[in-house]
Parts: structure tokens; sequence; C-alpha cells
């Protein structure tokens, strides 16, 4: 008769797979991903229309009068907040400790208001260092975000991109573990001779 398998240790669902757990160091990440905030909004308002329009150089998109301009510019922060959230994802999965659930929440939080962060500062550089608009027909004419779901995609993109690569990781995980595809063993727990 066999013996049952021992019973691994029970682990917290936060502790990474041998890794220590070191007070304060989520909230620095925390911090760092909040401040990425404050320069994403200043490279929103360099680079989109209605800002210093770096991207097209259209002078006749310059101008928040122009609604041409206006579908550009919150593509533009669009483009930023993916980015920036595929990059939370990327950096967080290659963390030691394997980017843990409560760090994984605690990123997707802290994007969330990175992303309000980025928003507000990409308003506040249009409305000190741009030129004046009026405001007066139209509240878009001044620089600002038309379509506030684009806020939803920071935190996103921190969510998907890390489900992603950790099944990327978990494929491989296998394929090195069985490489020919299959195990070996039954259901039962014998092996095929």
């Amino acid at each position: 008769m066999t013996q049952p398998a021992p019973v691994p240790p029970v682990r917290s669902s936060n502790e990474g797979h041998g890794a220590r757990r070191q007070p304060g160091r989520g909230y620095a990440w925390a911090a760092g991903i909040l401040g990425a905030g404050i320069p994403a909004g200043f490279l929103w308002w360099l680079l989109a229309p209605g800002g210093q329009n770096l991207i097209s150089g259209d002078s006749a998109l310059s101008s928040g009068t122009n609604s041409q301009g206006w579908l550009p510019r919150d593509l533009v922060l669009a483009g930023l907040f993916v980015f920036a959230g595929c990059l939370v994802a990327v950096l967080l999965s290659g963390r030691r400790d394997g980017g843990t659930r409560g760090l994984l929440l605690l990123s997707v939080a802290a994007s969330a208001a990175a992303a309000v962060l980025a928003w507000q500062t990409g308003v506040l550089a249009g409305r000190w260092l741009g030129a004046p608009q009026d405001t007066s027909v139209n509240a878009s004419a001044g620089f600002s975000l038309r379509s506030l779901t684009v806020l939803v995609l920071w935190p996103a993109a921190v969510a998907a991109g890390f489900f992603v690569l950790h099944i990327i990781g978990l494929l491989r995980a296998s394929v090195d573990r069985y490489p020919n595809g299959d195990s070996g063993n039954t259901a039962d727990g014998r092996t095929w001779q």
C-alpha cells in the first residue's frame, strides 16, 4: 500500500515562493507608480494636439478650438497609459517575490490614482504653460480630456498584462517540467511502463 503524499506547508497568499516579506516595500512600489503619473501627464501635454503638439507638428491642430485635435489628444493619453500599464505589469511579474496578489491589487489601485494624477497634471500644464484658449463656447477648447474612460486603461493594462505574463510563465514551467507534453502518470498515480 502506498503512503499519501506529504501535504505542503500552508502559506499565506501574499507570500512568494521562498521570499520574505519586507514591510513597507509595497508602499514604496505604489509611490513609484503614483509618482510616474506626473511625468506621464506632462508628456501628454508635450505630445498631444492642443498642447505642444510634438507628435504631428500640425499648426492647425495646436489650437484647442479645432475639434479635429480632440480625438488625437485623448488617444495620445490612452497610448501613454497602455504603455505605462504594460511596463508596470512587466516590472511586477519580474519581481523576486513573483508579484503577489496583494501587490497586484496595490499596483492596480496605484495605477488608477496615477492615471488621475497624469490627467490633472496635463490639464494643469495646459493652463499654466499653454496658450490661453476661449472655453466659453466649449470646455474642450482648453487642454482637456473628453473621454474619461481613458483613465481606466492604465490599471486595466496592469491587470491584463500581469495575467498574460503569469499565464505565459505557467505554460513555460509546464513545458520545462514535462517536455514531451505528458507527465507519464495515469489518473490514479501509476506510471506507464
